[in-house]
């Protein structure tokens, strides 16, 4: 009887599920962790958070399942992708705060870069387009403002990585500095076609080569729990992924042109694209994809900054729901948003656009505007986002859109699926099992462990608990015209102020 732990360390919490070899939920556990914003479009965590989170989320989980830790077959890791993290190797302490993807701090450095040239080398190489949204500029930014960074790794003291590297390193007592395929695709620094670091431009950042982890197929041994480090067992560490890619596979789209949408946070739209990896002409990412071997797979990848995270800032920062949970019910209380667009460019746009000088705005208030008609601008901007990318990825991928998977918290609106599905023109499926994420972890590391014997078997454990079909579509396409005229009025708003 298999049974294993899968850890999903995202960017407001850590949640832990256990997972049994058909691929049902056990039991779960929960705990958000701090933002920190010094200064605005600076955003950081402290790294003893995510492991604190981590820690109580497995542990309530376990005791959920009246599980020891002992008892588990396996370990799974998804994280966060982008964020950066360095710290010293004998005492795993951070030398700085973590810079949390959503940053852009570095948006100066990756003009400099872009203005010398590095563009098209980078996009060509790694996959993906200069943004401050990836991992390298965080990084040499770590080395040029803590006083001895770059020296100290230079002599190797000090290592670099993403989330994953840093609680396998934590879970591990040091033992292991690795990451894996998916999440070095993202740094900016991988080379995703020679599957390795790349010497040029971590140069021209200043990176030292010595302080970057090891990199290894996303199902396969990273190391073992050290006893006295988590909840007193030696748990084997077998599947490590980015969570978008770990939600691609949880999604079960194992195949070419299969689709997926993670309404996180931010939104992440996915296209399988097999052995294939397509260069995008508009404005998306190429990314390698977690698989069950040693093969390499790669994905098409719309990644939009913030969709749930306005759903907080409604909460949070204007305060017109009480609960994240009321925001569905309450943009349903009215029947459409009143001529109201929100363009939700808290941190910048990302795909298709790419600039981290929009900011957010909020167009078409009248006197008859209500706290409602801004809720459902708001979430109608997420499924605008998401129509934007699609267009994108039908245009670079040439394969056409059949249907979308979906999951994540904001998945649970009907209204948003609806009008997601009118706006794509194709099927929207929920999958009943929400924790995609989590359960791309899982499904990794019992791959490796031999709970599962291949991807065909994962598949037929796939459900949805709902499907919406295209129903209102003209509708849809008038209020998407009209939004991306708000997005006209967003973009360069912070170079112009400066």
């Amino acid at each position: 009887m298999a049974r294993i732990l899968s850890i999903d360390a995202g960017t407001t919490g850590v949640r832990a599920l256990v997972v049994d070899e058909r691929g049902r939920v056990l039991a779960r556990g929960y705990r958000e962790f701090p933002q920190v914003f010094p200064q605005p479009g600076w955003v950081e965590h402290d790294p003893d958070d995510w492991w604190d989170a981590m820690l109580a989320s497995c542990t309530e989980a376990l005791n959920q399942a009246d599980l020891d830790a002992a008892s588990l077959t396996a370990i799974g890791i998804t994280n966060q992708r982008e964020t950066t993290v360095v710290w010293d190797r004998a005492t795993l302490r951070p030398v700085h705060p973590a810079i949390v993807w959503q940053d852009r701090r570095t948006a100066p450095l990756c003009d400099a870069l872009r203005n010398e040239g590095w563009a098209g080398a980078i996009r060509e190489r790694t996959g993906l387009v200069l943004d401050p949204y990836f991992s390298g500029t965080k990084l040499a930014w770590i080395l040029d403002h803590v006083l001895g960074a770059r020296e100290d790794a230079r002599a190797g003291k000090l290592a670099f990585g993403t989330v994953d590297s840093y609680l396998l390193a934590r879970l591990t007592g040091g033992a292991v500095h690795a990451t894996d395929r998916t999440n070095a695709s993202r740094t900016m620094l991988f080379d995703i076609h020679g599957l390795a670091w790349d010497g040029p431009i971590l140069e021209r950042l200043g990176i030292p080569a010595a302080m970057l982890p090891d990199v290894r197929p996303s199902s396969g041994p990273f190391g073992t729990t050290g006893p006295e480090l988590f909840l007193g067992a030696a748990v084997p560490i077998c599947g490590i992924a980015g969570d978008q890619q770990a939600a691609l596979f949880g999604q079960a789209c194992f195949a070419p042109g299969q689709t997926k949408n993670t309404y996180g946070t931010g939104s992440f739209v996915l296209m399988h694209t097999g052995d294939r990896a397509p260069a995008s002409t508009s404005g998306l990412l190429t990314t390698i994809a977690a698989s069950p071997n040693d093969a390499v797979a790669y994905a098409l990848e719309g990644s939009i900054f913030v969709t749930g995270a306005a759903i907080q800032w409604l909460r949070d920062g204007l305060d017109l729901i009480d609960r994240a949970s009321d925001a569905g019910p309450l943009a349903a209380s009215v029947p459409d948003a009143g001529g109201v667009c929100v363009v939700p460019a808290l941190t910048g746009l990302g795909a298709p656009w790419w600039d981290p000088y929009a900011r957010g705005t909020i167009v078409g208030i009248t006197r008859g505007t209500t706290r409602a008609h801004l809720v459902r601008a708001t979430v109608e901007s997420i499924a605008y986002q998401t129509r934007a990318v699609a267009d994108a990825m039908r245009a670079d991928a040439r394969i056409p859109l059949a249907s979308l998977r979906v999951d994540g918290g904001a998945s649970a609106m009907d209204l948003l699926l609806q009008l997601q599905a009118d706006l794509l023109g194709v099927p929207v499926a929920r999958a009943s099992v929400q924790e995609t994420t989590a359960l791309g972890a899982a499904y990794l590391a019992g791959l490796a462990a031999g709970v599962w014997g291949g991807t065909g078997e994962l598949a037929r454990q796939w459900s949805a608990d709902r499907t919406f079909e295209p129903q209102e579509t003209d509708r849809a396409e008038h209020g998407y015209q009209r939004w991306l005229r708000a997005v006209e009025r967003s973009l360069g708003w912070a170079d112009r102020e400066s």
